[in-house]
């Protein structure tokens, strides 16, 4: 089982606990395809990530989503579904943790691949601009 190196824009499975969640007691979530938008730097031990959830949901009134484009859904091996990556919210964890999770029917991989680099540099300046205005919520695991 190799795990792969964190690198900003990889997109993994993992048990993402939605910040709703962890307010209700919960220390769990559903595994589900996420993104890391952040990584500490790789001397650093605990190294630490930040993660993005992917979903079906589109963004609502509480938050705040980009689109995955079909193709690039498609490249990932990610099912047909419209999805997007949340930017409204995150979860902070150590790499690596006990969230991460094989992908469905492939016991050793554990990333779907990297999201190209102009669609991850808009979710990337999102995010970065919803948290400088306070305006995302973070759980940390």
């Amino acid at each position: 089982m190799a795990l792969p190196e964190p690198k900003p824009g990889l997109v993994i499975r993992y048990d993402y606990l939605w910040s709703h969640e962890a307010a209700a007691g919960r220390d769990q979530g559903k595994e589900r395809p996420a993104c890391l938008v952040a990584a500490s730097d790789s001397s650093l031990r605990p190294k630490f990530v930040v993660i993005l959830p992917i979903t079906h949901a589109p963004a609502d009134d509480d938050t705040v989503g980009i689109e995955i484009p079909a193709k690039v859904k498609e490249a990932l091996g990610l099912d047909e579904a419209p999805s997007w990556v949340i930017v409204s919210e995150y979860n902070v964890d150590e790499w690596p943790n006990g969230g991460l999770a094989p992908l469905p029917g492939r016991p050793d991989v554990f990333s779907y691949g990297f999201i190209p680099p102009r669609l991850f540099a808009k979710v990337k300046e999102k995010f970065l601009e919803l948290s400088g205005q306070r305006q995302s919520s973070g759980v940390r695991r």
